[in-house]
């Protein structure tokens, strides 16, 4: 029961590209409380909100790095009332000003996270998720909820850390799926040694993928999305919208009520009607705004799902559906299938799905989870990414190239750009950012690795202690090191002559609760040796008046308390 895991042999891994991937960065962290004042948050977001960007400080967004000029540091010393900001005894406080000054210009509400009921909820940037229970480490969360002005909870203490990579390692063997590995197989290799294999699609794949159609600025292309809404939607055509946060979510949302455009919008904050949202996506003239979630493995049914239509009859006619007599759910059941498959016929003949997306991710992969909600099993469908060059990819990325292109064919305002050109120099910005971001995963597991010997080494002889293994020979090991230890740091001198025994007698009597005499020796470590055998012929009387069993509970539970307080430090 103590020990959960009894060997990595195999493991099988849904989503590989994910877990392997997308969240390589992100440790597996077992934590406990830590005694840390969290005060120094709010002194340090009242020092932050003093400062202005670029005079004061420099935000570089490519990186998501921060760094104080000496404007900032002066004005930071004479509003805290100290003198060197840098000075050791401060470190504590220069570390929550920085994870302040992050907070405030790096993570912004409704795309990095939410406040739901007084508390900041990190939303996954991959897959527009909240992660319940997940929070940013080194007091970044903590700097979060002062910035919010929500209760601001106790910072964590990390006892355990490793990364996804290092984990997946232990195991023996290692396979996974996904529809999207192609364009990693190079880190599949390289990280796990593993190769990717493409399976061929069971029926021919239908969809059509358009290019992409740039305009620049932002305002022009939501007008253009709303544009392609409202025309696809006065032809039924059913059409999901990807968005890459709930603000951009919303900000649509609202420009489709201003139109009178009936729709349903699925983001970390409506969560809980997804699965309704998604079954009834494929219906005609349903229209679908949706943040990542609709992206990894949602199967969008055209002319939408028969049980969730069936459960809707249902509750029309005043019934619940749980409750529902075998004969009332078969006859709605059957109705709801004859509705669909009517609905499905008019839904190909528009084209099927149509799916929009609003922005390019920093991932080819995301992309292409987005393009693959239509033309399922053989379905047709459309794809589009209709962009601006002020979206955060082109800004930071790529956009100059895009944009020496339109002033070259001098494109005029309102006017989008459209061709496989720009379509493949947004491709080379991705693949740049893909390259990078795999060079930063790389270096992790480098460092990683290091740790990981340690680790491994604390590990094996944590589960020897935990079962039992060996314990004599532990606890001989343990008396000698911790003798060798106290015997070169109270008696520096190799002379016997010059030996000063009381300081050394005093720690022996503390130690044992007896009087220890020190034996006449000529060296270091025969004095080790005798008096190691002296402490463990001391230890084996207290083993016979325990009884083994007792002795052996007592001293794993030292054994272990002290390995794990070394380990945390």
């Amino acid at each position: 029961d103590i020990v959960q895991v009894k060997g990595h042999h195999y493991a099988i891994i849904d989503e590989v590209d994910s877990i392997l991937i997308d969240e390589a960065r992100v440790p597996l962290i077992i934590s406990g409380p830590s005694q840390m004042d969290t005060s120094i948050y709010y002194k340090a977001d009242q020092a932050v909100r003093r400062l202005k960007a670029g005079e004061d400080y420099t935000v570089d967004e490519k990186n998501r790095t921060v760094q104080l000029k000496e404007e900032g540091i002066k004005k930071l010393e004479e509003f805290l009332g100290i003198e060197n900001l840098y000075d050791i005894k401060y470190i504590d406080l220069l570390h929550a000003i920085y994870q302040s000054l992050k907070a405030h210009e790096l993570f912004k509400r409704d795309v990095h996270y939410i406040v739901k009921d007084g508390e900041v909820l990190i939303v996954d940037e991959f897959t527009g998720r909240v992660l319940p229970g997940r929070r940013w480490s080194d007091g970044l969360h903590q700097a979060i909820e002062v910035k919010e002005g929500v209760p601001i909870q106790q910072e964590n203490q990390t006892l355990a850390s490793i990364t996804f990579q290092n984990y997946f390692r232990l195991y023996q063997k290692l396979a996974g799926m996904t529809g999207t590995a192609e364009t990693e197989a190079l880190e599949f290799k390289e990280i796990y040694g593993l190769d990717v294999v493409v399976v061929p699609t069971h029926k021919p794949m239908r969809r059509k993928d358009l290019p992409d159609m740039v305009f620049k600025t932002k305002k022009e292309k939501w007008e253009e999305v709303v544009k392609q809404i409202e025309k696809e939607h006065s032809r039924g055509r059913p059409i999901l919208v990807g968005t890459i946060s709930i603000e951009d979510s919303e900000h649509l949302s609202k420009l489709l009520k201003e139109r009178g455009i009936p729709h349903n919008v699925l983001n970390a904050k409506h969560h809980e009607k997804e699965a309704e949202i998604i079954a009834q996506a494929g219906r005609l003239g349903a229209v679908t705004i949706s943040t990542n979630m609709a992206g990894r493995g949602t199967d969008i049914l055209l002319g939408g799902n028969p049980e969730y239509l069936a459960k809707e009859i249902l509750r029309k006619k005043g019934k619940i559906p749980e409750e529902a007599t075998q004969e009332e759910w078969k006859s709605a059941l059957q109705e709801a299938y004859r509705i669909t498959e009517e609905e499905k016929k008019k839904v190909i003949e528009l084209g099927g799905l149509l799916v929009i997306g609003t922005e390019r991710h920093e991932s080819r992969r995301i992309d292409n989870q987005l393009r693959g909600r239509a033309g399922r099993q053989g379905d047709p469908g459309e794809s589009r990414f209709i962009l601006s060059l002020e979206d955060d990819l082109l800004r930071l990325f790529g956009g100059d190239k895009v944009k020496k292109m339109m002033e070259l064919l001098k494109i005029p305002e309102g006017e989008p750009i459209e061709s496989r050109m720009v379509t493949k120099a947004i491709e080379n910005a991705q693949k740049r950012i893909e390259a990078q971001n795999f060079q930063i995963r790389k270096r992790l597991l480098e460092y990683d690795n290091v740790v990981n010997v340690q680790r491994q080494t604390v590990y094996g002889l944590r589960r020897d202690i935990l079962e039992g293994k060996d314990l004599e020979e532990y606890l001989e090991e343990f008396v000698k090191d911790v003798l060798n230890q106290k015997v070169t740091q109270l008696l520096p001198e190799e002379d016997p002559e010059l030996w000063e025994l009381k300081p050394l007698e005093d720690y022996l009597n503390e130690l044992t609760g007896r009087k220890i005499d020190i034996p006449k020796v000529r060296d270091k470590e025969e004095l080790v040796e005798k008096l190691s055998a002296e402490i463990l012929s001391i230890l084996e009387e207290k083993k016979k008046v325990w009884g083994d069993t007792l002795f052996r509970e007592i001293f794993k539970v030292i054994a272990l308390s002290n390995l794990d307080q070394l380990w945390r430090e």
